[in-house]
Parts: structure tokens; C-alpha cells; sequence
């Protein structure tokens, strides 16, 4: 911290150290610059974003499809794929689809959306309640928190 300096001074300072005079905060008043050197901070950000894209995890979400009169076996199997999906660590989308005249049965759909919760309450939570997106049912659920 050297205090308010004559920017003549701080590049003159700059260059005695073999550095370079580098503007932080060009909008403040006065404007804050530091002498470093600028190379070796933009190989450490790379090098520090590379290192984080390589720890981040990429979440995907996959789809499971429904029909208000999925028979009971079909029902087990998608519910079997729901939590290895889960397992994973990836989100699962739930499409309940009505076809026809279905639509007036969006209680059913709702009943549905419910086996499917408690089915699946050991290995997620809901992320996104189930709400009625034109002739689909959608529901999002997340893995459990550990």
C-alpha cells in the first residue's frame, strides 16, 4: 500500500522492478493500479480455471416418460431407471404424457407424480413439483444431499 502516487512515479516504479503497472479499478476515483507482473497473473488464472473445470462435475437430466395407464411392471422398471439415474448424481425429469381425453383426469396425473415420489424417497427429493405444461405432466427430482 503505497498511497495516492503521480502516475509518472508508479510507472517509473514499475520499470525499476522490471514490472508492470496494471490498472485494478479503472472507474474509481483515483484510479487503483498495482505493479505486478501481468504474465505471471494470467498463466496462474488459466491455470486456476483449468484446474477448476477439471474438478466440476457436469449435472445432466434425464428423462423418464410416463402414461397415466402405465401397467405396474413398466412402472417398476422406469421407477428402477429413476434411481440409478439419481445414484449417478444426475436430476431426473418425470413426463407424465395424456393422450385423447385423458386431460380431464389431471388428479390421476397428480396420484401418479406421487407413486413415483414415494417410490423413489430413499434415493431423491422433488426439485420442481409436478405442474401441467399443455397435454404433459413435468416433474423434476434431484439426488439426495449426502
Amino acid at each position: 500500500m503505497v498511497g495516492v502516487v503521480p502516475l509518472s512515479v508508479a510507472k517509473e516504479r514499475s520499470d525499476q522492478r522490471n514490472l508492470d503497472l496494471v490498472m485494478i479499478a479503472p472507474t474509481a476515483e483515483p484510479p487503483v493500479c498495482k505493479i505486478m507482473d501481468y504474465g505471471k497473473f494470467m498463466f496462474e488464472q488459466s491455470k486456476k480455471e483449468r484446474e477448476a473445470r477439471r474438478n466440476q462435475t457436469v449435472v445432466e437430466v434425464k428423462e423418464v416418460g410416463l402414461k397415466l395407464r402405465t401397467e405396474e411392471h413398466d412402472f417398476g422398471f422406469k421407477i428402477r431407471n429413476t434411481c440409478r439415474f439419481l445414484d449417478e448424481g444426475n436430476r431426473v425429469k418425470i413426463v407424465l404424457k395424456f393422450r385423447g381425453r385423458e386431460m380431464t383426469y389431471t388428479s390421476q396425473g397428480y396420484e401418479v407424480m406421487k407413486r413415483v415420489t414415494d417410490a423413489v424417497a430413499d434415493h431423491g427429493q422433488v426439485d420442481r413439483p409436478p405442474r401441467v405444461e399443455g397435454r404433459n405432466m413435468i416433474m423434476f427430482l434431484a439426488p439426495k444431499k449426502n
